[in-house]
């Protein structure tokens, strides 16, 4: 399975992309439509049905794509307006795997008090 590292600058263009563009035309796609640097990050690309998606990243080596076809159902994510959203390595995790979050909640974890010696 594809896992970027939890540090990694992940960019999701949220318009329809045509799967039939490699390293050229997605390159063009980040230069112009995202304004990101290509070499700075992992750019995820999915296409008008939602059921293939390519990853485009940079190594020392040279460029990567990384692509997944569903055979049934849909990525799940939020068209927008704008070109361009921020994912954490954990929202990419989830649309990969088809989890839809739809309310987060992070509960107090118990701490334990300082006491001080006398």
């Amino acid at each position: 399975m594809f896992s970027p590292s939890p540090a990694a600058s992940i960019w999701l263009y949220t318009q329809p992309a045509d799967m039939r563009k490699s390293y050229r035309g997605l390159l063009g796609l980040i230069k112009q439509q995202m304004n990101e640097s290509p070499q700075q990050g992992y750019f995820v690309f999915i296409n008008r049905n939602k059921t293939q998606m390519k990853i485009l990243y940079f190594e020392p080596t040279g460029y990567c794509i990384w692509c997944k076809r569903l055979a049934q159902g849909q990525f799940n994510y939020a068209q927008s307006t704008s070109a361009k959203r921020r994912l954490s390595a954990l929202d990419l995790q989830h649309i990969l795997a088809g989890v839809k979050v739809e309310k987060y909640r992070q509960f107090k974890r118990y701490k334990t008090p300082n006491i001080s010696p006398n």
